[in-house]
């Protein structure tokens, strides 16, 4: 599918700029596949030898057969003093497999003196003598004008110098750079628009960061203005408050503006490839984030579940499904009987008008007690079986006890011992963990695993605990909030309680009951 405008993926790169963000080769690998899918044009890869890490990624790369996008290597114009030919960092950028090099070099003046600490004129010379020197060995060169907006304000000419030399030295593309997101929509279309007349015949693109919380916005507006290439990462991750997101950009540009740059098919990969990186980098997911989100369609207040009931356009501005996500109706104090008995109809229970405004009551009053349902689908379902009688007990609790024991050598050790009935026989279980919970969990399964097999593939993927009412100290009501999964789906419980570890068992019991219901309806995986 051809476009008019190139997308252009520097998550393995200035997306790792993100404090906390990581990967290894091999993942950098599984990422670059996925955008490959999903349908991007050019993949930042690094710089080819900038450490063994990045080594071992081009290598890989090197035998990798990609179906639709380019991997781009990355790398700066040459230091002062030195010949292009002679630059190292050239040399390397040279002898790489990828077809396409972006180089950055400075275009502000007052970047060069202070911090390059190279005369005008002399950076002008390096933009220009590198650009020429990747080009005669093959390379398409992309230029990175670093920091041009700041330039552009403070010295328009000398900025433009600097596009003109990499013109001269045979640049494919000009990419201009809100290097330290300081810019707004306005200035970047006055630049946008005096460099588009500036090089009426040579390609423009948009590089932007999210400092002003304008990175999406700028970059709308720089391909308004006449930029065909958009840079980004996914979920917008990178140095600072990071980089223009790019999953909000592929989805604006295409669904609002018109932009052909997806099949159908690739769009829908939207969602599940935000999602994936989030897991890869092990980052929760933003719940609130434009078109991917889990919150992104999900509904609370009661109006708005009943409006987007009769029509989903009152309140969702595009078909959730065409981005790879789906609607939701979150249920709280705020939510109707229409709202429960659209839950009920996804758990494949039948709720009438009366249960329904039972369970939305049962719902005010946990809500007043600390409960909230938005991140606890489980428990939800749990408590609309509970009132409709359609409800089954894994066990019967007979009681349970958890022993920490710190040694004067500082090891803690955790034991805990439950007692349950199960089909008539009584079990006591003895197990250890590393915290109370784990161990409680260990305990538990041992007894009923043999009998509810399935709940030997759950796992516990999140654990949250949250003080309620932080003026009663550490005898605060607690509310605990457990995710799991059982590798294909996921699902939340909670439990609440002055006891954070009751509260914690209290989601446990939940979590492992959920997971047995029959025709359950788990939440998309994470």
């Amino acid at each position: 599918m051809t476009s008019a405008i190139e997308l252009y993926d520097a998550t393995l790169r200035d997306g790792m700029g993100g404090g906390g963000m990581s990967l290894t080769a091999e993942e950098k690998l599984r990422v670059v596949r996925r955008l490959d899918e999903l349908g991007i044009d050019l993949i930042e890869a690094g710089f080819p030898a900038s450490n063994p890490k990045e080594r071992e990624l081009f290598e890989l790369l090197a035998d990798e057969e990609l179906q639709h996008a380019t991997i781009v290597a990355f790398g700066m114009t040459r230091r002062r003093g030195v010949e292009a030919a002679q630059d190292e960092g050239l040399a390397v950028l040279a002898g790489s497999f990828a077809p396409v090099v972006t180089l950055v070099g400075k275009a502000s003046a007052m970047q060069v003196e202070t911090v390059v600490k190279a005369g005008l004129e002399e950076n002008l010379e390096m933009i220009t003598g590198s650009v020429a020197f990747l080009e005669e060995q093959g390379k398409r060169v992309l230029f990175d004008a670093e920091h041009f907006f700041d330039g552009w304000r403070e010295n328009p000419e000398y900025a433009l110098a600097c596009l003109g030399a990499a013109v001269e030295g045979g640049a494919e593309r000009l990419v201009l750079c809100d290097t330290n997101g300081g810019s707004l929509p306005s200035q970047v279309t006055e630049a946008v628009i005096a460099v588009r007349k500036a090089f009426p015949e040579v390609p423009l693109g948009i590089h932007t960061h999210n400092d002003t919380g304008c990175a999406v916005a700028n970059s709308l507006v720089a391909v308004e203005a006449g930029a065909t290439q958009v840079q980004g990462t996914i979920n917008g991750i990178g140095e600072r408050t990071g980089n223009a997101n790019l999953v909000t950009i592929i989805a604006d540009l295409q669904l609002k503006l018109g932009y052909p740059l997806l099949t159908p098919e690739q769009l829908a990969r939207l969602t599940p490839t935000a999602h994936y990186i989030d897991e890869l980098l092990n980052r929760s997911a933003d719940p609130a984030q434009p078109y991917v989100g889990r919150h992104a369609f999900a509904h609370k207040a009661g109006m708005h579940a009943a409006g987007v009931s009769a029509d989903s356009s009152t309140f969702e501005h595009v078909e959730p499904g065409l981005v790879g996500n789906r609607s939701d109706v979150i249920v709280s104090e705020l939510a109707g009987r229409a709202t429960v008995a659209e839950k009920g109809e996804q758990a494949g229970l039948a709720l009438d008008a009366d249960v329904s405004a039972r369970i939305v009551e049962r719902v005010k009053e946990l809500e007043h007690e600390g409960y909230q349902f938005e991140a606890a689908d489980g428990s939800f379902e749990l408590l609309m079986r509970r009132e409709t009688g359609d409800y089954e007990p894994l066990f019967t609790l007979e009681s349970w006890r958890v022993v920490v024991e710190q040694r004067a050598g500082g090891e803690v050790q955790t034991e805990a011992t439950i007692k349950v009935e199960i089909g008539g026989e009584r079990y006591l279980r003895t197990a250890e963990g590393n915290g109370p919970v784990n161990a409680l969990d260990n305990a538990l399964r041992s007894a009923i695993v043999e009998i509810h097999p399935h709940l030997g593939d759950v796992e516990l993927v999140n654990y949250k605990v949250r003080i309620l009412d932080e003026s009663h100290g550490t005898g605060a009501v607690t509310r605990v909030l457990i995710d799991a999964s059982d590798g294909e789906s996921s699902w939340g419980s909670i439990g609440v309680g002055e006891n954070v570890i009751a509260a914690s068992w209290q989601a446990l019991v939940d979590s492992l009951e959920y997971a047995e219901q029959p025709g359950r309806r788990a939440s998309e995986g994470s």
